[in-house]
């Protein structure tokens, strides 16, 4: 249980994005909240654990580019242009697209189950989603897009042999954030000057919502595998549209206390069914665990 409830943070935090850049960094860019989110993080880490990547070159070049030098100015594009519920909710088709892509990578077909559980979350989070909001179109394939991409880099982890994770961690996050570097030049220009204001924004998103949680992602996707960790990346609209009530003063309506209660019935559903099927296997075809 312990697995799942550190692999839970994870989407809390990064669901605490939108409500970072809405309070914090809406007079920042997207291609330089990217690389201050990314760099400064990756270089803590290694300042910790100094050493060579865990993954060959071209491996590790890979993993930086879709999980951060993509995915991170995507992910601020969505945010800078949806309501957080909104790109919440886009983002919560990844158990449908994990599926989708292992289905035609892996040539896995997706377990019934799990299939029906997912769909029964993202209708959850659909009902989370305010009806009034008007869709962003540019901000609405930046969501899709990044989701995709975390999708395929989860598969990656998971196959690939990793040692040490706060390694891995740490070189995605500098490789990536080196590779933002002339590509936020080119798009936006010399960053601006960071106020003081801005500060405390930049701090979180860099600080919990990366080096913690990126390493507490990388953990939990070789612990309880893609799929798991898949769903419970539903709780990220959650936690998207409880900070914008908590924080901004929204109201929910009875639609969206029925979808957050969908959404944790098809968590729990999909956690109970990974332990019980855990159990029933033999303790010698687990995988090993790294940490």
């Amino acid at each position: 249980m312990k697995n799942y409830i550190l692999a839970a943070l994870v989407p809390l935090l990064w669901g605490s994005t939108y409500a970072a850049v809405g309070l914090y960094l809406q007079d920042m860019t997207p291609f330089w909240v990217a690389v201050w989110r990314a760099l400064p993080a990756g270089l803590l880490l290694l300042l910790l654990k100094p050493g060579k990547p865990p993954l060959p070159w071209s491996k590790m070049t890979l993993l930086s580019v879709l999980n951060i030098a993509l995915f991170f100015p995507l992910l601020f594009i969505a945010a800078y242009r949806l309501p957080g519920s909104v790109a919440g909710t886009l983002g919560a088709t990844l158990p449908l697209q994990l599926m989708f892509m292992q289905w035609l990578v892996e040539g896995k077909k997706p377990e019934w189950k799990m299939l029906g559980l997912a769909i029964i979350g993202l209708s959850g989070v659909m009902l989370i989603l305010n009806p009034s909001a008007d869709i962003d179109p540019i901000g609405a394939i930046a969501a899709l897009t990044a989701t995709a991409l975390v999708a395929r880099a989860s598969l990656w982890l998971k196959s690939w042999p990793v040692t040490d994770i706060f390694r891995l961690t740490a070189w995605q996050l500098t490789l990536g954030g080196l590779l933002l570097l002339p590509i936020a030049f080119l798009v936006e220009g010399a960053p601006k000057m960071v106020t003081l204001q801005e500060v405390p924004g930049l701090v979180w998103v860099s600080l919990f919502n990366t080096a913690f949680a990126y390493w507490a992602y990388t953990r939990s996707i070789k612990r309880i595998g893609p799929d798991a960790m898949a769903m419970l990346g539903m709780v990220n609209p959650i936690a998207a549209v409880t900070l914008g009530v908590v924080l901004v003063g929204e109201v929910l309506g009875p639609y969206q206390w029925i979808g957050i209660g969908l959404v944790f019935l098809s968590l729990g559903l999909m956690i109970r069914a990974k332990q019980k099927k855990a159990k029933t296997l033999p303790a010698q075809t687990h995988e090993p665990q790294t940490c």
